[in-house]
């Protein structure tokens, strides 16, 4: 028969003999750890000690090290696309030739959330307007905004009186844009929140690479301004929030003995700077693109999510990472 400490855990009937197998393996696997780093740190040091070069570390195995390649990213050479983007809906807007302005509405269904998370919304979008649904069919909305000079309208979907999906629609020529909105966390509901400024928001677009991702990422910033003031800003990936600055004291010794306390501190200030979350925060999910502004029956759609699709987890999402906080709109 068999040692039971050599068996699996999951063999093992008992719960309280399970739970002592499965304790005393990682155990094991702790130290055997433990081992291995000793032995790669005393063979390193007797390298060091005659002169030679320490063996190479192993690179550990992580997701992004490990991911498969998709055929559809774009190389920053890639004169097509970018002549593309300046032919294409958005250029206007990205060439700063018009200003953005932005029209907010809902679904027909009341939301408790919902009021709160448009009121939170108007408050990061630069120029945006908050119009009652009422009865009136989308389309009127749209043909309305157009009339009025809207270059987006953003329409807020609700479940069960919770936010669960934004559907943009970028004017006069589309596209349109649906998310599926999940995480939603308020601005109430963030704990020590900050309250947002009245300076120029940004919208940092991360691993949008692709074609599509090029897409979702430029009709995301004719709402909120891409433009990064920063050279290191391009890599952030933070939700909305303020710069704060606090000037503390810094006292050092003016003259230090042995065994004895500072005869003299001198104050010295000290500028601290930090970030404070404004909210709100939630994630979105790319579940469709349309060519052309909103229409169920007879629109053409760029891409739409399929639910019987199965993709590995080392691939990287054709919209890219997306959260919305604003720098990050998360979407992947």
């Amino acid at each position: 028969m068999k040692d039971k400490d050599t068996l699996l855990p999951s063999t093992i009937k008992n719960k309280e003999k399970r739970s002592a197998v499965h304790a005393k393996l990682k155990h094991d696997k702790k130290l055997e750890k433990k081992k291995r780093a000793k032995a790669r740190e005393a063979e390193e040091k007797r390298a060091l000690e005659l002169g030679e070069e320490p063996p190479a570390r192993k690179t550990p195995r992580t997701i992004e090290n490990t991911r498969e390649v998709d055929e559809t990213v774009c190389k920053p050479d890639d004169d097509e696309l970018f002549a593309g983007n300046d032919a294409d809906e958005f250029s206007s807007i990205l060439n700063q030739d018009i200003v953005p302005k932005v029209l907010i509405t809902t679904c027909r269904f009341h939301s408790s959330r919902g009021p709160a998370f448009i009121s939170d919304l108007l408050s990061v979008i630069p120029n945006a307007h908050y119009h009652k649904r009422g009865t009136y069919d989308l389309k009127k909305i749209v043909e309305y905004a157009t009339k009025k000079d809207f270059t987006s309208v953003i329409v807020v979907h609700t479940n069960r009186r919770e936010p669960d999906g934004l559907l943009i629609i970028g004017l006069p020529e589309g596209p349109t844009a649906h998310f599926k909105l999940s995480k939603l966390a308020l601005r109430k509901d963030i704990k020590n929140h900050g309250n947002p400024t009245n300076h120029q928001p940004e919208l940092v677009l991360t691993n949008f690479t692709t074609r599509l991702g090029h897409r979702v990422g430029s009709a995301n910033t004719v709402i909120i301004p891409s433009r990064p003031r920063f050279p290191w800003s391009a890599s952030c990936y933070l939700p909305q929030s303020t710069y704060i600055f606090e000037t503390k004291e810094n006292k050092e010794s003016a003259s230090k003995g042995k065994g004895k306390k500072d005869e003299a501190a001198i104050p010295q200030e000290k500028v601290i700077a930090r970030l404070q979350e404004c909210g709100p925060r939630f994630t979105l999910k790319l579940t469709s693109l349309q060519h052309g502004t909103f229409d169920t029956k007879g629109g053409e759609y760029e891409w739409a999510h399929k639910k019987t699709q199965t993709l590995s987890r080392k691939w990287i999402p054709a919209a890219g990472g997306f959260s919305y906080d604003p720098d990050y709109l998360r979407c992947d």
